[in-house]
């Protein structure tokens, strides 16, 4: 997806410095041309060998004493797209204001690509009105902003400011430069497993991670997707995507019922407990009153409830955890749930399926053509996922022409 791009990496003067390192990193992996330029502030924190080692050009410092005469017009019209980060209070008041104070402020101001900005900077810098007026200005201009994260800040502070992780950068560029089927399109995703309470306390519950799930709304979104993730697992969250937080089947039930109906696609990844207890206890039970009598009901077939409903031209996709006749029970589920694709796995296998980063799996289609992945990181199976919905949407369409 970033095969062959040309990217300017702009770092600022900011202690998250370091962490443009591995963007860097992670943007030569994927196969973009990094162009990197650092400011003077931004030499305080990190050194120009480091960057120079890693992306595709050394680092570029100067209007001046660069090999162009004028190096922000080359940077600013050959570039796909620029990304800051971090990008400082200073920076984005400099760009905000349309001032050109250095060579990564003219070439912002000299290009016609896309610009993504990733601030970082204490809270009280963050959340000061001048701060905020100039996200707003940019915003309004067409510049994509990848928010600060809350957590633990130089000097000890907690709080909202710190720069995004990597992944969540790298994952922001490939949404803004996506270009493909899925750009614009509605995708909804179910991730983790449904908790369903027994008392004030205790819930049954299942081993699901829900990190298929969101490796599959991290694709979806890197392709230009709008995603929903519904979720009952405290993961972070693809750059991109929006969480709907849920806990039990009967709220993922709502939740996908109000989705589904304007999406292209639903992916049914979450694991949805099969039973319930009849009525759950508004307090503890307590141990010394003695073993107590649950009385367990089925939840909603969610999956089969989608299928019964689904809007013409919409892919539905179920998943398929299994411990044997895998193909079997797959096929079975794909037909009465009235699935375009169940992508189906063997659980007891070793590092396939839940808590693991990695997974094997079976693809099964409405259509009757099916096909396996070998044991690869999820990320992994969720393009393959995604490639295959492609094939089957371009099978409807040659079909209803």
């Amino acid at each position: 997806m970033l095969a062959g791009k040309r990217i300017v990496l702009g770092v600022t003067g900011g202690i998250a410095a370091y962490k443009a390192v591995e963007v860097c990193r992670r943007l030569v992996d994927a196969g973009a041309h990094v162009v990197p330029v650092m400011t003077a502030g931004a030499e305080h924190f990190i050194g120009r060998t480091t960057l120079s080692a890693l992306a595709s050009e050394p680092v570029q410092t100067s209007l001046w004493n660069e090999a162009s005469p004028i190096p922000h017009t080359r940077l600013g019209q050959t570039a796909d797209l620029i990304v800051v980060a971090p990008a400082t209070a200073r920076l984005l008041a400099a760009y905000a204001a349309g001032l050109s104070t250095d060579l990564l402020t003219n070439t912002l101001l000299a290009t016609r690509a896309p610009v993504v900005v990733c601030p970082a900077m204490h809270t009280e810098m963050w959340e000061h009105p001048a701060v905020q007026a100039n996200i707003a200005t940019l915003r309004s201009r067409g510049v994509h902003v990848v928010e600060p994260e809350s957590g633990r800040l130089a000097g000890g502070d907690v709080g909202a400011g710190r720069l995004a992780a990597p992944d969540v950068i790298v994952g922001a560029i490939e949404a803004v430069l996506a270009d493909g089927p899925w750009v614009g399109q509605h995708v909804v995703v179910s991730a983790g497993g449904t908790r369903e309470p027994i008392d004030a306390v205790r819930v049954i519950a299942n081993r699901s991670s829900g990190k298929q799930g969101y490796a599959i709304a991290a694709e979806a979104a890197a392709r230009g997707a709008k995603v929903t993730l519904v979720s009952t697992v405290d993961l972070p969250v693809p750059a991109g995507v929006q969480v709907r937080p849920v806990e039990t089947a009967a709220q993922m039930q709502a939740a996908l019922q109000e989705l589904a109906p304007t999406a292209q696609l639903v992916v049914m990844a979450a694991a949805v407990a099969d039973f319930r207890p009849v009525q759950a206890a508004a307090g503890k039970l307590k141990k010394d009153l003695g073993v107590p009598q649950i009385v367990l009901e089925p939840t909603p077939d969610i999956l089969a409830g989608l299928g019964a409903v689904k809007p013409q031209g919409q892919i539905l996709v179920g998943f398929a955890a299994e411990t044997d006749d895998l193909v079997a029970n797959a096929q079975s589920k794909l037909q009465r749930k009235r699935l375009d694709l169940i992508v189906a796995n063997d659980v007891g296998a070793p590092g396939v399926g839940f808590q693991h980063d990695t997974n094997a799996v079976t693809l099964l289609r409405a259509d009757g053509q099916s096909s396996s992945v070998e044991l690869t990181d999820k990320r992994s199976i969720a393009k393959v996922v995604l490639d295959t919905v492609n094939e089957i949407r371009g099978a409807t369409h040659n079909t209803a022409t």
